[in-house]
């Protein structure tokens, strides 16, 4: 297998990634609220070699089959990996399409994360607008008001 190029790896992105941020309700935090960045890339099976040859690119990062869409992802959940890896590769060779906002704040928020400010109430507020002006089109479990509520920023 040939090595991919940064711009062929940017492109399938563009096509097939998602930056993903997640938030989980933990009462043994002191904010009360668990933030997840992630990368993933989801393809058929028939191109499982392609995921197998990002990750090799990347350096980091795992391959796991979902059920939900019977694809396999390869996903990057280590912020260390995200920042030191994922985020400079889009920032060398950056989005063109409807991704590149989306990608904006996800950098943004990795780099907060990084830092440990998600563990700050005024920092997760942030967090938590840019991750919502994420990703339109995608189902969450909790809506960003149940979110401010914990925060102690929306009222009943």
């Amino acid at each position: 297998m040939h090595e991919l190029d940064g711009w062929y790896v940017t492109g399938l992105a563009e096509g097939e990634g998602c930056f993903h941020v997640g938030f989980t309700l933990r009462k043994r935090l002191k904010v009360g609220i668990e933030t997840r960045p992630s990368f993933s890339l989801s393809l058929n099976q028939k191109d499982l070699h392609l995921l197998q040859a990002v990750q090799s690119f990347f350096g980091c990062g795992g391959i796991r089959y979902s059920r939900s869409d019977r694809t396999y992802k390869y996903e990057v959940r280590s912020i260390r990996d995200l920042v030191r890896k994922i985020l400079p590769h889009f920032e060398r060779y950056p989005l063109q399409g409807s991704k590149k906002t989306d990608f904006e704040h996800f950098s943004n928020i990795c780099r907060k994360v990084h830092a440990n400010l998600h563990l700050n109430r005024e920092h997760l507020k942030q967090i938590i607008e840019w991750a919502y002006e994420m990703n339109g089109s995608g189902a969450r479990k909790r809506t960003k008001r149940d979110l401010l509520r914990v925060l102690g920023e929306e009222k009943g």
